[in-house]
C-alpha cells in the first residue's frame, strides 16, 4: 500500500483464551484498545495514531492480523501505538509480546527444515 507499511500475521492463542476469537470479544477487546471499531464480514476493524487499518479475524486456533502502519506519524504516537498494539494482542492471545517473539521464532525455524 502506498504510504504505509502492510503485514499478515498469525498469531497462537492460548486454549485459556479461544473464547476471546468469537467475533464479539473481538469487536469488545478491540474497542478497549482502538477506536473506529466495526465488522467487514468475519473480520473485526479498528484504527489508532499509527494504525490506518487493523483487520483481526479467527483462523483457526489461531489469530490472524492485517495490519498498515502510517511510518509518518510522530515519535510519540508511534510509540503508544505499538505499546496498545501489544495489549491488545496479550489480552486475545494470553501471550507477551516475549512470548509471541519467541513462538514465532520457533515456527520460522521449523518452516526452514
Amino acid at each position: 500500500m502506498a504510504g504505509g507499511f502492510f503485514a499478515v500475521q498469525r498469531y497462537p492463542v492460548r486454549t485459556s483464551h479461544r473464547a476471546n476469537l468469537q467475533p464479539a470479544a473481538l469487536e469488545r477487546i478491540l474497542g478497549a484498545h482502538f477506536e473506529g471499531v466495526g465488522a467487514n464480514g468475519e473480520d473485526r476493524t479498528a484504527t489508532w495514531g499509527a494504525i490506518s487499518h487493523l483487520a483481526v479475524r479467527a483462523e483457526g486456533k489461531d489469530l490472524q492480523v492485517d495490519v498498515t502502519m502510517n511510518p509518518k506519524v510522530p515519535d510519540e504516537v508511534a510509540r503508544e501505538t505499538i505499546a496498545r498494539y501489544n495489549r491488545f494482542l496479550e489480552e486475545v492471545t494470553g501471550y507477551t509480546a516475549k512470548e509471541r517473539a519467541k513462538r514465532l521464532r520457533k515456527q520460522a525455524g521449523a518452516a526452514e527444515e
